[in-house]
Parts: structure tokens; sequence; C-alpha cells
């Protein structure tokens, strides 16, 4: 049975699993169980350190089928330049408590000011738990979206973002699009090579992790590494 946003903290009943695509019934019963430590290493700090913030993850239904919303950040950003991402960002006053639907505004928000969403087209039907990124010390909250009625999106400031694209998950999930990403710090992790891009780092990682729990992963060749200055 699925839980109601009242029974789910944090998103002050602003959650709906009613009337999904029976495609994503798996990513909605993923975002039940999943506990935080099988999503990441990198777990937000005992001391409620950091700064609030969430990235709306956002399936759609395209010509090849289901599909995701990315960004590619502008090169001239302080952090995690022309990095592909998840729209997403810090909590403004705006959006309210965190503990009360503030992370659900918040990822919403972000994404109508990235893309031009409208997000009156969206029904968010979950949230993953809390994750960490150390060199910018977000805690992260991976707000869940299907794209019900699709709107037109593009690049709304080009000091902030310089593309939206959507992924087709069959391209996320298909083993020759996937690789081991090697930082020059010698941390490797999840990669995608999709659409003339290199996902890597946070997204990837999430992106990886529901795959895995939604039972879309194909077997991969881990071996494959990928730098981080790949070009197409």
């Amino acid at each position: 049975m699925t839980r109601t946003g009242e029974e789910i903290d944090g998103t002050g009943g602003l959650l709906s699993g009613e009337d999904l695509p029976g495609w994503l019934e798996p990513v909605e019963r993923a975002a039940r169980t999943v506990a935080p430590e099988q999503l990441s290493r990198f777990l937000p700090p005992a001391d409620g350190g950091g700064r609030q913030s969430a990235v709306l993850i956002l399936f759609g239904e395209g010509e090849r089928g289901p599909e995701l919303l990315l960004i590619e950040r502008a090169g001239t950003l302080r952090s995690h330049a022309g990095q592909p991402s998840f729209p997403g960002g810090a909590l403004d006053p705006e959006d309210g408590d965190p503990a009360d639907g503030g992370l659900v505004r918040a990822a919403l928000r972000e994404a109508q000011e990235e893309t031009g969403l409208d997000p009156s087209g969206v029904q968010i039907f979950g949230v993953l738990p809390r994750l960490y990124i150390p060199v910018s010390r977000f805690v992260v909250a991976p707000v869940l979206g299907w794209w019900r009625t699709p709107t037109p999106v593009g690049v709304v400031d080009p000091a902030e973002t310089a593309r939206v694209f959507t992924v087709p998950v069959a391209d996320l999930t298909d083993p020759a699009n996937r690789a081991t990403a090697l930082h020059p710090s010698g941390h490797k992790g999840p990669a995608f090579l999709v659409e003339s891009a290199l996902v890597w780092g946070f997204t990837a990682g999430v992106i990886d992790r529901i795959l895995h729990f939604a039972g879309w992963e194909r077997p991969w060749d881990r071996s494959k590494q990928v730098p981080l200055d790949w070009r197409p």
C-alpha cells in the first residue's frame, strides 16, 4: 500500500504515489524502503551541519520511452561548473521549513528557475534519504517526480545553465554507455556517457543506485574508465 505524504517526514503532504505509470512503481517502492547508506557513503554530518538543498529527479515519457530531465551547469559557475546534474539547489526562506515540505518546494522552485518547468505538471511521488556533497557542503534531498503533464523546458539563465536535456532511461541502462569516472584525486565512481555528456559525481551516483534498486540495472564493464576531461 502506498503511503501518503502526511506519513512521510519532510514532504508536508505534497507527495502522492497515486496513478503512477507501471514502470515507475519499482522506483516508488524503492524510495519507501532504501536506507541512506545503501545510496552513498557520503551522509549528512551528525552535528547537523551543511547547507540544506534539494534536487528534482524528474521522470517523463518521451519518444523513446521513460526518460530523465538533466541540466548542464554553466562553465562559469564557482561550484560544479560545466557538470551535468539534476535541477536543484539550496533552500530559500520562501521554501519554508525543510521538515514540512520545504525540500519539495525548493526542488520544484529551482527546477522552474533553471529550466522553465511548470511545477503544476509534476507529481511528487517520493523523497530519497538526504545525502551529502563534501566539496560544497550541501545536504541534498533527492526529490522524485513524475512529469504527468509535460511542458516546454529550456535554458532560462545562461549564466546558470548551459543546457537542458532529457536522457532516455534505455540509454542509462545500456552497458555501452556506462563507465567508471576517474577523478584526479584517485576517487572512482559511476559514470554515464549519454547525450554528448559525461554524467558523473553525485548525479551519476544517485542514478546508479536508482537503476540498481528499481531492478533496471544491466551488467556492465566496471573496469572501463573515463577521465573527467572526456569529450565526445
